[in-house]
């Protein structure tokens, strides 16, 4: 797999920043393979899209990427605290917007939590939660830049 290590990247006066990679190839029909640092995940879309069905669409991925990204920091909030993991589960849920462009409407996470958390506790564990990394991006929309190879 190629292009997948992180290297840094240094903008005129900005402090140098860590760039990710990942490769995206075509599979067969509509399934496409994810290359992350050794890693590969599939998508696909489903047959009535005209897809095989092999895998999560790219939208899918998206919600579950924001759904992991909260599990991740509430479960480092429970470890910083020595709370027991038992019982935390995250369930998402997205709604496609119904004009154009194409794209998602709306998000609802809903974090289940261990039943020993005490109220002060829970709404600690949601603030840490609503302010994970792909939470403030989507907050804070990054620039995106589409290009072709040259």
């Amino acid at each position: 797999m190629t292009g997948t290590a992180a290297q840094t990247a240094t903008a005129p006066g900005a402090p140098e920043a860590q760039v990710h990679h990942l490769d995206v190839t075509h599979v067969h029909q509509d399934a496409y393979a994810v290359d992350i640092r050794g890693h590969r995940i599939m998508v696909d879309q489903p047959t009535e899209a005209g897809g095989t069905d092999t895998a999560p669409t790219p939208t899918e991925l998206f919600a579950a990427s924001l759904a992991t990204c909260v599990a991740f920091y509430a479960g480092r909030y429970l470890r910083r605290h020595g709370l027991s993991h038992a019982g935390l589960r995250v369930h998402a849920e997205f709604v496609m917007a119904p004009d154009r462009p194409a794209r998602v409407g709306a998000v609802r996470i809903v974090i289940g939590l261990p039943p020993v958390l005490s109220e002060q506790r829970r709404a600690a564990l949601l603030a840490v939660a609503s302010h994970c990394t792909v939470h403030n991006t989507l907050r804070e929309p990054p620039e995106i830049r589409l290009e072709l190879e040259s």
